[in-house]
């Protein structure tokens, strides 16, 4: 159960004595606990067969991740209008599903732990092949993936440029299964290993402050002055007809007063699906953001319900989740559509069988489920300001920014900036607006970009391109979050991770089978070992009896 309990505290999260840390309410221990989550899944299964391991760790997993998902509990019940009872089961859900990857590496650890003499880093290689599966795995739901809880480490979050978060979900189970080795076998060898660990995440700070101090060193780039607009509208009042009105008052007025400050804003961006109407389909609507655009000269990019009309044009035929993109004289030159929905909250999976019994939860204007985009694409705006002419733009609508391998493109596609919109009320006051932007800010980490977070009720951020929150919102409060974005140089070219993608993961998943293959043939031609019994301390024992 201590797996259990590390791994929640591992992240951050609203907790009633939470003290309000760098602005936000929460409390993230991670720094702490990240280490400790691995070490106490080894330590737990230890000496366990293989089948054994993997229930303990099931169950241990269940637990805890049907804690951690509490929150799905306001999605669906609250929001969602769905029965108490439902939701309340509701967060065993995911918890099963991140509970099998977990089972699945314990099964192959104690399987494969015994017969490497680089047993840590075969162990760390498959915690990141499992941790990668599992984002990609029936499409995939990587919350809560081990590296995550490192968002706060600048220094190791540079290694993020090459490795993605999977690297830091490396370092981080490497000095677990590393603490584990030295409880258990509490010899000499075992706490020379383990400074071995360390030593090694140790340079890897210090290379990383040496890249950090690099990039600071650099020339000044070109800024343009940004703002996210933080309208907090209540997720039960958002597409009420008698409160269009007053919600699309609400962020033409916040954007009013970013924009007539001393200094000159290039971009107002407003949360996914912030605008109550269908820009394309009424004209009153679209003239009014059209109006701001011209009377302040800026480009807005609003989230709003995109529209396609069938060939008659008597009918809608389908709908988006949408971004659209106002050039400073009031055209609207450009819509992205959301590429990666949410299951079961956009669309309903399986819809001819399933659809009996589940509607989608966040339809929002539509009767029916949301469609997605055909392709992730940049869009591009202008900064006349910053003398930079039009600018590729990446814009990530909430879901897309859980998938590394997907807000990737977007900066290998060229884009200079992310600007990301996503609506966390769904999610309440709970720990999920924290850990999205801390998701978020690995993003921005990973592809070298800055990044900038309009959320509806909060968490909206403007974050650098190294990973760091430089200034945010607190949650469910109007409010603006205003600042000068130095520019990435156009031929700065994207970074590694962006674009050659999981390179690092898939090497550690090639690591991972073939030291299963390597076990399965050995057991092919020896026969089972002691049950598979094969740990780090029964591991130790033969080798201090053979001495």
């Amino acid at each position: 159960m201590l797996y259990a309990v590390f791994t929640f505290l591992a992240f951050p999260h609203e907790l009633p004595f939470a003290g309000g840390l760098g602005g936000v309410e929460s409390v993230d221990l991670g720094f702490f606990f990240v280490w400790l989550a691995p070490a106490a899944l080894v330590i737990g299964i230890d000496g366990l067969a293989p089948r054994r391991a993997a229930r303990a760790a099931f169950w241990a997993s269940l637990f805890g991740y049907t804690v951690f998902f509490y929150w799905f509990t306001v999605v669906t019940v609250q929001y969602g209008g769905m029965p108490l009872i439902l939701g309340v089961l509701s967060p065993i859900v995911p918890a099963l599903f991140v509970s099998v990857f977990m089972a699945l590496f314990a099964w192959a650890w104690v399987r494969i732990s015994s017969r490497s003499v680089v047993a840590i880093a075969v162990g760390a290689a498959l915690w990141v092949a499992v941790d990668w599966t599992r984002g990609h795995f029936l499409g995939g739901f990587p919350w809560a993936t081990l590296g995550y809880a490192l968002h706060l480490d600048l220094p190791l979050m540079v290694w993020t440029r090459w490795a993605g978060v999977y690297g830091l979900s490396f370092v981080a189970a490497a000095v677990g299964l590393a603490i584990a080795h030295a409880w258990l076998e509490r010899g000499a060898l075992a706490y020379r290993r383990l400074a071995l660990v360390l030593g090694f995440v140790f340079a890897l700070h210090a290379i990383g402050l040496g890249v950090m101090a690099e990039d600071a060193s650099d020339p000044e780039r070109r800024r343009v002055r940004v703002a996210a607009i933080q309208g907090n509208i209540d997720q039960g009042e958002k597409w009420e007809a008698d409160r269009r009105a007053r919600i699309l008052g609400t962020y033409l007025r916040l954007s009013e007063e970013a924009a007539g400050g001393d200094e000159a804003l290039e971009w107002i961006v407003w949360p996914e699906t912030a605008v109550p109407g269908l820009i394309e389909n009424d004209p009153g609507l679209r003239s009014r953001l059209a109006l701001l655009a011209r009377r302040y000269d800026v480009s807005l990019v609003v989230g709003g319900m995109g529209v396609s009309i069938d060939e008659e044009g008597r009918r809608f035929s389908a709908f988006f989740d949408s971004a659209f993109q106002f050039d400073p004289d009031g055209e609207v030159r450009d819509r992205y559509d959301k590429t990666h929905l949410v299951p079961f909250g956009e669309f309903v999976p399986l819809r001819g069988l399933l659809g009996h019994f589940f509607q989608s939860l966040a339809r929002g204007l539509s009767s029916t489920d949301v469609t997605a985009g055909s392709a992730v694409r940049n869009l591009e705006l202008v900064a006349p300001g910053a003398g930079l002419g039009r600018i590729s733009v990446g814009v990530p609508i909430c879901y897309e920014l859980l998938f590394p391998h997907l807000v990737r493109q977007f900066a290998g596609q060229g884009a200079r900036i992310l600007l990301a919109i996503t609506n966390d009320a769904w999610y309440g006051r709970t720990g999920a607006p924290h850990q999205f932007l801390a998701m978020t800010a690995i993003r921005a980490a990973e592809n070298g970009l800055p990044t900038l977070r309009a959320a509806n009720t909060g968490i909206s951020a403007l974050i650098d391109g190294r990973g760091r929150v430089v200034s945010a919102s607190s949650l469910f409060e109007e409010a603006i979050v205003l600042g000068d974005v130095a520019m990435p140089a156009e031929n700065s070219g994207a970074t590694f991770y962006a674009r050659y993608g999981d390179v690092f993961a898939w090497s550690c998943m090639v690591v991972a089978i073939g030291m299963l293959l390597r076990s399965w043939i050995e057991e092919r031609r020896c026969g089972p070992r002691n049950s598979h019994a094969n740990t780090f301390s029964q591991s130790h024992e033969k080798g201090r009896r053979a001495r």
